[in-house]
């Protein structure tokens, strides 16, 4: 079975029931979205009644006894290892918030499509209508015997840390947050690339990352894995460090491994000779903190739609700028991650994603520029057709190396 883009409904005329004009005949957006963009599809024929038989009863039942007697075969014989659940309970959806579950479809069904598109790994939307911790986690626990692997997306912060670690302690298949380390991976990815075109390396490198929640976490952790010199977070009551008395667990533990020149106070002021700047929040830098950063800083301001310093203002003191557009060069986008992170890690049927694995996938996906490494090109595009076959291996060979590949 297979998720594809379906082909909107061409009837624009009114409502039925109160005459209204349909969205779509103004609004693309609308036109594209009229009937959903996903479908079911059948990866065999049923064209007469011998087909009938062997897909449907009475052969599948010689099919479901030999998974009853050895249940590792269902990775065998049904869709199992090459699908995912696209799991959120719409709290915290794009930058639109808490709109609930029926208002996350579209995200989700999206997500689905680019998990096919730029991985050919198949992909279920669900939308959970409950907020509770616990039951997310047990709803997901009783839901993942029909795939192999759990994306979370769009849960908001604090509880997706709670639930993403819960899931992984319960479940032997892959749960992936990809609010949190698919955009990690990205990060770090343009990052490997800005320090190399300017002749530095990681540990070479100041930065401040401006939000504590699901990315500005998960980038920090990926970041001092991967050998930083230093990394502050800031969230909007200033840069998380132990002195604070307001820190949630989370923060308490951020504080713990990050900032290790002991600065406080405001995210200006932590800007103050910084390499690198992390945007993760929303909101405005002022121009002067921009400019008290270091001579040939990165200005990574990834928020959307609206970045935390316009590539205009960063480009008069940054040598590389990065944000969360397509219409600005050095686009930091999760479909460059997740897609071949998960292809990888069902193609080993990985019972886990590790930080080995994600730094394999961030490794790989700068690797891709190559040569042509630019100002303007320090991460390639989500069409590079290189991308996700080479995340795919990384990710599969980091998997087999740190013992959690089952084949």
């Amino acid at each position: 079975m297979a998720a594809e883009i379906v082909n909107p409904r061409s009837d624009n005329s009114a409502d039925q029931d109160g005459g209204v004009e349909p969205h779509d005949s103004f609004d693309p957006a609308f036109a594209l979205h009229r009937g959903g963009k996903m479908a079911v599809q059948a990866t065999v024929p049923i064209r007469d009644k011998d087909d009938l038989s062997l897909a449907y009863t009475p052969g599948v039942a010689r099919v479901c006894t030999a998974i009853a007697e050895q249940p590792e075969l269902v990775h065998d014989y049904t869709w199992k290892s090459s699908v995912v659940a696209v799991v959120t309970d719409g709290t915290a959806v794009l930058g639109l918030g808490d709109i609930g579950p029926e208002a996350s479809l579209p995200v989700m069904e999206g997500k689905a499509i680019l998990f096919k598109q730029f991985g050919g790994v198949d992909a279920v939307p669900i939308a959970l209508d409950c907020t509770d911790v616990d039951e997310i986690v047990e709803t997901v626990v009783r839901l993942a015997p029909s795939f192999g692997g759990v994306n979370l997306e769009d849960i908001s912060a604090p509880r997706c840390f709670e639930i993403e670690r819960r899931l992984q302690e319960r479940l032997d298949i892959p749960v992936f947050h990809d609010d949190q380390h698919g955009t990690a991976v990205v990060t770090l990815a343009a990052l490997r690339n800005a320090a190399r075109l300017t002749g530095r390396g990681l540990g070479d490198l100041r930065a401040v990352i401006s939000g504590a929640g699901a990315a500005g976490v998960a980038i920090a952790k990926m970041l001092v894995e991967a050998g930083i010199g230093d990394v502050a977070v800031a969230d909007r009551k200033g840069v998380v460090s132990p002195d604070r008395d307001d820190l949630t667990p989370v923060k308490r533990e951020l504080a713990g491994f990050t900032n290790k020149a002991g600065l406080s106070g405001s995210l200006e002021h932590a800007l103050a000779g910084a390499d690198v700047f992390i945007g993760v929040s929303g909101g405005t830098v002022p121009e002067k903190a921009v400019a008290s950063m270091a001579k040939g800083a990165f200005v990574f301001a990834m928020a959307n739609p609206n970045p935390e310093v316009h590539p205009d203002v960063a480009h008069k003191y940054a040598s590389v700028v990065a944000t969360g557009r397509s219409d600005f060069p050095n686009q930091i986008n999760n479909v460059l991650a997740f897609p071949g992170i998960f292809a990888g890690a069902l193609q080993v049927r990985a019972s886990r994603i590790t930080e080995g694995m994600k730094i394999a996938a961030a490794e790989a996906l700068a690797s891709v520029v190559g040569d042509d490494l630019a100002a303007d090109y320090v991460i390639p595009s989500p069409f590079d057709e290189r991308v996700a076959p080479v995340v795919t291996a990384a990710v599969a060979a980091a998997a087999r190396a740190e013992g959690v590949a089952r084949r």
